[in-house]
């Protein structure tokens, strides 16, 4: 089974709240409640259907789409339907890939099968609209369907012509006993429909019909959107109003206007969880594609020699697209070519195009398989996967190649979903035919933007010249330790702009820095690449100012990614500085040193669940003749019985025993710290209390049990975090650090690739010393247009001489960012950097309204003691705007390196 990424487990963790806030409050608002806690506070909801939750997770290719899909329709059931066994109609944008996601899904040793297993056990039932009609009444409510078809099956304006709303007396007992409000939004056989379905009567007309379509809408069904761009017509939200569906949930790397992107995935965290091949070292080719097919062909023996080196089989493979018919570089002229040219064996070479389908039966991972060289013209194959692929040679001219950037996808792919121990084999490769290198980056970035899913500002950074005697990308571990050594040279920026400037006035150093050529559509000013950042930031300003006001966002634009680009390949990361291992906060238990981890912590408060009064505070549930309300923490959930899933709900709770669900409940919040024995006492005293103390129903409390798993779960961290206080707070100045021999095994270390920023740095300021290309989530400007109070905490940083490199800490990512423990979680401290001495720096920034709460305070505690214990080895500072002394955030950070 595939462990989830921590970034899937993040999207699936947002997805998972907003659903569950829709039931309280409009779906408007918990939108952009959500977004705004990601830094995206001024995107707002375009509604589709009212009080239907539909929300787009923006995912790059390569980034599992579809295992996410396939997690997200057991926790869409329990937030939305609150249903163990929901109904999910998944909508592929083709009939090629519907198939493959039906076999998928119905093949139980594939890991999109396990995903659903995982949370299902066998309670399965994959099917298509054809087998459909072999599922019974007692399937429904008891077994989680999951139904595939096309986006198309249903995309019609007059329902009489396709299938899916058709009448099928098969689906009849279905509809049996069907109550008068649910029958009222239904479509019903209409005179017309005789002519097409002759076992139907005149007798029919009015009535219900048996249809797939008319099942769907009974069941409310989770609906699933694959690739969603492709499907934003009006006819199409038609078709899935006609569903009637509880939410609608859209996975694409390429969201469009109207997509309520909830969450989206960085290319910085598909490469820190091993997934993607990056950066992309992109070489042009102006000679042309002979040239082209040459460098390809010596990059991919390179990386074959490097591979014999792997534990793993790895045997690297060249994607070649060839000119269509009528051009040079044809099919057959690139087979010939390598063949004869440059003696590559025929069985080493593979022809996938309309005509000729030479992969079809193919295992391309057997290592038996001979096959080097794939040529195609267009796309591969919907599906097509192979990670071994690691090279793109394109032939076609690079702004006329069609399909690139799906070929670009498939070298993209990591072989086992693993970093390689080579780190050429850690990038992809492309060979472009190109006049230059700014061409063909340019042409290769919009690809990625419009068609993979990529932010403009992260293309940037993965994408890089290549240069054989520099390491592009990860440290190598032998970078001397005194000065730096040379950056790799900065290719030259081209700027599109709509008309010339005047560059009378210019200084003469913008001047010397920026050429000017006229063009029949404006003009191109190509800046020299080794400009130094001040007069950039003066060319930027000329340039802009002459420029009219809609013209200068799409300037300013490229000026943030040329900047990203000369970060990208100044970043000491870059250059093979290793970062100094970083001491964590250990305890002595039993006579070993621990780091203190989670579990650690829930060791440390000896607590049982029975020791306080059994309560269950801010609960209630309300009910009328037509609806029952339950009331958790304050937020109201409502439901209305008119719902299919609800007509069932007291039938299935009118057979459950306060054993059983004491049973199910403990599957629920069950917990590493917690033994069974203790959490079955702790549930059975709170069903007691619930039902004989506060007077519920067991019936009702059934009803509400995905609720009542929210209150008991928040409850038990309040009495877990009770404990803990006590506990961390006892043993708090009894945690040391490692000794400088044990650091091996109880310290943390930021390592190459394994980043994963988001919503990265965008500003005109140039960062010098950031140790990764890209700086996570850190603005210029505020909203409100003054500089932003920790943008200039990481200048301050950044510009002292003491300081050698230093990372923007990421927040939740246990695994690639350092943490210190508190009582209840980790703490993430804002920025970490290694002084020239060998030292380390943690520096907290807290706004004003924050520096005195309860969380800056044991912050502050938790800092001290672990520069305490380092011995010198290690500083804490606790940054403000301002302190009491009146020093800002620049003095206090000089005073504490004194």
């Amino acid at each position: 089974m595939f462990a989830l990424k921590t970034y899937q487990k993040n999207a699936l963790a947002v997805l998972t709240e907003f659903l569950q806030a829709c039931r309280s409050q409009p779906v408007a608002d918990a939108f952009h409640a959500t977004v705004a806690a990601q830094g995206r506070g001024t995107e707002r909801y375009q509604p589709v259907f009212e009080d239907v939750p539909s929300v787009c997770m923006r995912v790059p290719t390569g980034g599992g789409k579809t295992l996410l899909a396939a997690h997200t329709v057991a926790l869409a059931g329990k937030a939305v339907l609150d249903s163990e066994a929901p109904v999910a109609l998944w909508l592929t944008p083709s009939d090629t890939i519907r198939t493959q996601t039906l076999e998928a899904l119905s093949d139980a040793r594939h890991p999109y099968r396990q995903a659903l297993a995982e949370h299902f056990g066998d309670r399965v039932l994959v099917c298509d609209l054809e087998s459909l009609q072999t599922i019974g009444p007692h399937d429904v409510g008891k077994t989680c369907i999951v139904v595939i078809a096309t986006i198309q099956s249903f995309n019609v304006s007059d329902t009489g012509k396709r299938n899916v709303y058709s009448f099928f007396e098969e689906l009849s007992p279905h509809f049996d006993n069907l109550p008068p409000n649910l029958a009222d939004g239904l479509e019903k056989v209409k005179a017309e429909d005789l002519q097409t379905q002759p076992y139907l009567t005149a007798t029919d007309v009015g009535r219900v019909k048996h249809s797939v379509a008319n099942w769907l809408h009974l069941n409310r069904p989770l609906v699933i959107v694959d690739e969603a761009h492709n499907n934003r017509t009006d006819r199409f939200f038609k078709t899935l109003g006609r569903m009637n569906p509880s939410c609608i949930i859209e996975m694409t790397a390429t969201p469009v206007a109207g997509n309520n992107v909830l969450y989206h995935v960085s290319a910085q965290e598909l490469k820190a969880e091993q997934m993607i091949k990056l950066p992309i070292v992109l070489a042009e080719h102006p000679e042309g594609w002979r040239e082209c097919l040459r460098d390809a062909v010596l990059s991919r023996d390179a990386l074959e020699l490097a591979a014999q080196k792997e534990v793993d089989y790895v045997r690297p493979i060249v994607l070649v697209q060839a000119q269509p018919k009528g051009n040079e570089a044809t099919v057959e002229v690139v087979r010939q070519h390598l063949i004869e040219q440059e003696r590559i064996p025929e069985n080493q070479i593979a022809v996938a195009t309309g005509a000729q389908k030479e992969l079809d039966g193919i295992n391309l991972f057997d290592r038996a398989c001979p096959i080097r060289f794939v040529i195609t013209v267009e796309a591969l194959k919907e599906g097509w996967d192979c990670s071994f692929a690691y090279v793109l040679a394109s032939l076609q001219s690079v702004n006329s190649a069609k399909d690139v950037e799906q070929l670009l996808g498939r070298v993209l792919r990591m072989p086992y979903a693993r970093t390689r121990q080579q780190d050429a084999l850690n990038k992809a490769y492309a060979h472009i035919v190109a006049e230059n290198f700014a061409q063909a980056a340019s042409a290769l970035k919009d690809r990625m933007v419009q068609n993979m899913g990529f932010e403009r500002l992260e293309t940037a950074t993965l994408i890089v010249p290549q240069q054989p005697l520099l390491p592009l990308a990860g440290g190598t571990g032998n970078a001397p330790s005194g000065q730096r050594p040379a950056a790799p040279a900065i290719p030259d920026c081209v700027i599109t702009v709509p008309q010339a400037p005047d560059a009378q006035n210019w200084p003469a150093e913008v001047k010397a820095a920026v050429e000017i050529r006229q063009t029949t559509q404006g003009a191109t000013l190509l800046l020299k690449g080794d400009t130094d950042a001040e007069t950039l930031k003066q060319a930027e300003a000329f340039i802009t100012n002459t420029l009219p006001e809609k013209a200068r966002a799409a300037v300013t634009e490229q000026f943030a990614e040329h900047r990203a680009v000369r970060q990208a390949l100044r970043a000491p990361v870059q250059l093979g500085f290793d970062f100094v291992a970083i001491p964590q906060l250990c305890l002595r238990l039993d006579g070993y040193l621990e780091v203190v981890e989670k579990e650690t912590l829930a060791s440390i408060g000896d607590w049982d669940l029975l020791d306080q009064p059994v309560q269950l505070a801010n609960f209630a549930i309300r009910e009328t003749i037509n609806s029952f309300e339950i009331d958790v923490n304050g937020q109201q959930v409502k439901y209305r019985l008119i719902d299919a899933q609800q007509l069932h709900l007291n039938d299935v709770a009118s057979h459950v025993s306060e054993q059983d669900f004491v049973s199910w409940l403990d599957a629920e919040l069950r917990r590493p710290y917690v033994s069974q024995l203790q959490m079955q006492a702790y549930l059975v005293k709170m069903l007691a209390h619930l039902i004989h103390d506060k007077g519920f129903t067991l019936t009702a409390l059934v009803r509400a049990r995905f609720q009542l798993v929210q209150a008991i779960d928040k409850e038990i961290e309040r009495l877990r975090k009770l404990a803990m206080d006590k506990g961390f707070q006892g043993r708090l100045f009894d945690m040391t650090v490692p000794a400088i021999e044990e650091m091996a095994h109880y310290s943390f270390r930021f390592q190459p690739g394994m980043y994963p920023a988001r919503n990265c740095y965008r500003g005109s300021y140039e960062f010098g010393k950031h140790y990764y290309p890209e700086i996570h989530e850190l603005r210029e400007k505020t909203a409100a247009g003054r500089t932003g109070e920790e943008f200039l905490c990481a200048q301050a940083i950044d510009a002292h001489p003491k300081v050698k490199h230093w990372v923007r800490n990421i927040e939740k990512q246990e695994k690639f960012s350092f943490w210190l423990p508190t009582a209840s979680d980790y703490f993430y401290p804002d920025y970490v950097a290694e002084l020239v001495d060998g030292r380390v720096l943690v520096v907290e920034y807290k706004g004003e309204p924050y520096k005195t709460n309860d969380d800056s305070r044991e912050k502050k505690q938790v800092g001290a003691q672990w520069e305490k214990a380092s011995g010198g080895r290690c500083l804490f500072l606790f940054a403000v705007a301002e302190d009491e002394d009146g020093r800002s955030v620049f003095k206090q950070i000089e005073d504490k390196l004194a």
